[in-house]
């Protein structure tokens, strides 16, 4: 893509800035007087395409991040006596700083195992049958998060197979969708099979994940759980005023399936370094690359060397290892750069320990 340039850092797809369609809508959106808090031709454009792109009749709100996406509709679903049953390494554990408990004034999360980060049914069932009394807080909703936070992504059956489960069980399914757009990608996909067919009750959308400034889109596809949730959105401080700037960027980026078609180049990225980095046998790699990350373990003192040059990616938190993230405007070039690090920094090492080269060294001659 011609708007791809060099970057050293893998760090966050949050990284990369607004993508020129996103930026576009939001420059036509800046023209006159408009009504606020929603009320304006360019939300209800937006809501109406959502309902297009998913071919199904939903309630779509806006807000401004992904924490409030993901506590406000949980808490939709929740009474404070409810459970919520999601894998461990899920971003509503990990990552929401307790916003689901506090915005549904108790809802417990209760933790389920799972490989490769996806919540296993016979998980759900076991936590659900653990105990049914009153002294224990009564499972509602499982969520799901796809693609994964190990850059997983859950086949359509993986799905099916959750939804049939959670019917039997009597919960919900929340789903975090910080990158459906990838998973969607990777699935080849309609999005509508991975949400609405496989008993999606809520979705929320990532927006900066996939080239918008801010804003989430969550997404009812269960029209009676959506009832007063604007009022949730305005107690949490999240009801926009000029909520037009948040809703015209999707306008920009669902035309023409901008959004996946950035989400595959995302995607070919990471399938890139992945693809590389397993020419080096010195790094492993964790979990399977089915989406736009590649999870990897480095050799002690390699991601302090590549920090050194300038490169910049998470160490995750709670698994161990690297996370190296693709976003929508990453380049070959960045990926060929920092392999090439790589390999040139564990030469270094190699250097500075002494170790000398061996005939059955298993260090590959990386100038070739």
């Amino acid at each position: 893509m011609n708007t791809c340039v060099h970057q050293k850092q893998f760090a966050s797809d949050n990284y990369a800035g607004i993508c020129p369609e996103a930026l576009k809508a939001l420059e036509k959106a800046n023209s006159g007087h408009e009504t606020s808090y929603g009320d304006d031709r360019w939300t209800k454009m937006a809501c109406n395409k959502f309902r297009e792109v998913f071919e199904a009749d939903c309630e779509v709100f806006f807000v401004f991040n992904g924490t409030a996406a993901n506590g406000l509709s949980l808490a939709s679903l929740c009474q404070s006596y409810h459970s919520i049953i999601c894998q461990r390494t899920a971003h509503v554990e990990t990552d929401e700083c307790g916003a689901p408990e506090f915005f549904s004034h108790g809802s417990k999360l209760l933790l389920a195992d799972g490989e490769n980060g996806k919540l296993d049914p016979c998980e759900m069932t076991r936590i659900v049958k653990k105990r049914t009394d009153i002294h224990y807080p009564k499972p509602r909703v499982a969520s799901v998060t796809q693609a994964t936070e190990l850059g997983t992504v859950y086949s359509l059956a993986e799905l099916r197979v959750i939804e049939k489960t959670a019917q039997g069980l009597n919960l919900k399914i929340h789903m975090d969708g910080a990158r459906l757009a990838n998973a969607i990608a990777s699935l080849g996909c309609a999005p509508r099979e991975t949400t609405v067919d496989v008993g999606v009750d809520v979705l929320c959308l990532g927006g900066p994940k996939n080239g918008l400034a801010l804003g989430e889109a969550v997404i009812f596809f269960d029209l009676e759980a959506a009832d007063e949730f604007a009022y949730r959105c305005k107690q949490a401080g999240q009801l926009a005023a000029k909520m037009r700037f948040i809703a015209a960027q999707w306008l920009g980026v669902l035309d023409k399936g901008i959004w996946l078609n950035y989400a595959r180049h995302a995607n070919s990225c990471a399938e890139l370094l992945e693809k590389e980095i397993k020419k080096i046998p010195e790094i492993k790699l964790l979990y399977p690359r089915q989406a736009n990350s590649v999870f990897v373990e480095m050799p002690e003192g390699l991601p302090e060397k590549l920090k050194a040059k300038g490169w910049k990616f998470y160490n995750f938190i709670g698994t161990g290892g690297a996370r190296l993230m693709c976003s929508w405007d990453s380049s070959e070039e960045s990926v060929k750069a920092i392999v090439a690090d790589m390999k040139k920094s564990l030469k270094g090492l190699e250097k500075s320990r002494g170790l000398g080269r061996s005939p059955n060294s298993e260090l590959q001659d990386y100038d070739k």
